[in-house]
């Protein structure tokens, strides 16, 4: 019998999105003249200037933090925080926040974490604090914070307290108030811990890149809407707001709240919005890590929506009034 051979299909080449930028890239170094004289406005060139000076200022420190991140998801068992927390849950609470420093990550990987240690045995209080003080208490968050305000150095500080004290009242709340059935069951079930195939610098990788790319878009929206905020808003505005203190201290946590900025960079973008009084500031810097739109719903999935719809206006709360005490006293209400 003869052999019948099929013919070899050949597959198409797919079209990625890498490629697609790389068309796009090509496109505009060939009609950039072009698109020069079109793009030749006053306005667009400032809004081109604020958007690249807060991408270039923030990456750096965004692309350490998520590398030190990936390098603790990897290489340091969540069992370490555990075994160094006091016995009593009113004391854990305290501890718990300040081992917040240890994670340089973004609000992003710090859901996960609270997590895996209510998992393994911790009090949902100490890792609720955890949670909160994270992505806001860590040395990149703090660097970062320094670098975006060079003149005012009690920035730095006010934000570490703030952002502390807010972790601790909403932990110390939730032993006092809390209700085991407000969380999801996957919360506290417990897991086997298990090695993926490539070992941890898979582990590694992963984290990294699963950090980088959520945190990057958010940076790249975030200097997208400080450049158009810039552009579009009168100074007129935010010189009235500046004037009306409480005003714009909620104009500014809601603002947090929505722009949903990556704690490794809302410091600059915030920083380039001119004609603000330091205090609101603050309370977008102290709010923003701790609640906003991203957060809550990742705290949703993680938790449960019945926890989210209590915990999310509660933090919305205990964070306006932390950095509000905590400005008022280090920033003299500026």
């Amino acid at each position: 019998m003869t052999e019948i051979v099929e013919p070899q299909r050949t597959r198409r080449p797919a079209i990625t999105s890498l490629e697609v930028m790389c068309g796009v890239l090509v496109l505009a170094v060939l009609f950039q003249p072009k698109l020069t004289a079109i793009l030749d406005v006053p306005a667009l060139r400032t809004g081109s200037t604020v958007f690249v000076a807060v991408c270039v200022q923030a990456m750096p420190f965004l692309v350490f933090g998520v590398l030190v991140s990936g390098l603790i998801a990897a290489f340091v068992p969540p069992g370490v925080l555990r075994r160094a927390l006091p016995v009593r849950e009113g004391a854990a609470v305290p501890v718990a926040g300040l081992a917040g420093v240890a994670l340089p990550g973004c609000e992003c990987a710090s859901v996960p974490v609270a997590r895996r240690l209510m998992q393994q045995g911790i009090a949902p209080s100490a890792a609720l604090a955890f949670l909160l003080a994270a992505p806001a208490v860590n040395p990149v968050v703090l660097v970062s914070t320094a670098v975006a305000f060079p003149g005012d150095l009690w920035m730095v500080p006010a934000r570490f307290l703030g952002s502390l004290l807010t972790a601790c009242v909403m932990g110390w709340l939730w032993s006092r108030l809390g209700r085991a059935e407000w969380l999801a069951e996957r919360a506290l079930r417990r897991v086997e811990s298990h090695q993926t195939g490539g070992g941890r610098w898979a582990v590694f990788a992963e984290s990294a890149r699963h950090d980088l790319v959520e945190a990057g878009g958010f940076l790249v929206l975030g200097g997208l809407t400080s450049a158009v905020f810039n552009v579009l808003v009168p100074a007129e505005w935010l010189e009235t707001l500046g004037g009306q203190l409480l005003l714009g201290v909620l104009v500014m946590a809601l603002l947090a709240v929505v722009l949903a900025l990556c704690s490794e960079a809302d410091a600059f973008v915030v920083a380039s919005m001119p004609g603000l009084p330091l205090l609101p500031k603050l309370v977008f810097l102290v709010v923003g890590p701790a609640v906003d739109l991203k957060l809550i719903a990742m705290q949703s999935g993680a938790f449960g929506r019945r926890f989210a719809a209590r915990f999310a206006p509660a933090t919305f709360l205990v964070a306006i009034g932390c950095a509000s005490a905590v400005g008022a006293v280090l920033l003299g209400g500026a």
